[in-house]
């Protein structure tokens, strides 16, 4: 029988939002969203909190996940990456008797994510030949008329020869979501993420927004008032 399970990676040292990852957001802790989302899709043997946090822990709980371990602090700093964190996830499961087929990591700060696109990136995934599918979303404007700002102040196109190119003549560019990523966990890949083992799960735009700054989470709870009052 196929098995999934989702990780929810959450750690307690926020330094731009100070405990981001539990800071009410409309009246919840913001990985609350996250958990609540996997649980309504129905989809997972297993969901689990990755955190070195006991608050987190706790409040993880609370609300439906499992927390079977405090992570190490050595995966707990600024410069551990996330792939490192599902592995070690991975590992302490497989060396308790828990074996997964598909993982899924659903980012704690995702107030935004809606079930139906988790169950479409496992309906995809399970039905292909690749081996991820991650949420993505498309860009707002032509990559290819973009420029950045030098050190004296003036502008300076990335690709110049764009610049008298009509928009709608220019490929259509797509950028990572940053909500979920699911995998296969007995397949690897050669290939980053956004490569050829990879299916792109589109979201509209007005449901994607990181939240890294005060200024993200602001513009984060309006657009979620917005939607809450449009499905009313």
């Amino acid at each position: 029988m196929t098995k999934s399970i989702a990780i929810i990676p959450a750690r307690g040292g926020s330094k731009r939002i100070p405990r981001k990852n539990i800071k009410d957001f409309y009246g919840k802790p913001l990985i609350a969203y996250s958990i609540e989302v996997a649980l309504e899709t129905q989809l997972f043997d297993k969901i689990i909190v990755t955190t070195d946090d006991e608050e987190i822990a706790k409040i993880a709980r609370v609300y439906g996940a499992d927390v079977p371990f405090i992570r190490p602090k050595e995966l707990s700093d600024d410069f551990t990456g996330t792939g490192d964190v599902i592995d070690h996830a991975l590992k302490w499961l497989e060396a308790n008797g828990e074996v997964f087929e598909y993982a899924c990591t659903i980012y704690a700060t995702a107030p935004l994510l809606q079930s139906k696109y988790l169950i479409e990136g496992y309906d995809k995934l399970k039905n292909s030949t690749a081996i991820n599918a991650f949420s993505a979303t498309s860009m707002p404007f032509p990559i290819q008329r973009t420029f950045k700002v030098k050190d004296d102040g003036r502008c300076e196109m990335f690709t110049p020869e764009y610049y008298m190119t009509r928009s709608q003549d220019l490929d259509e560019a797509y950028q990572d979501a940053g909500q979920f990523y699911w995998t296969k966990v007995d397949q690897t890949s050669d290939e980053i993420m956004f490569g050829k083992d990879s299916i792109p799960i589109m979201l509209p735009r007005y449901l994607v927004q990181d939240i890294d700054t005060l200024e993200d989470w602001q513009r984060a709870e309006i657009m979620y008032k917005v939607i809450q009052e449009s499905n009313k």
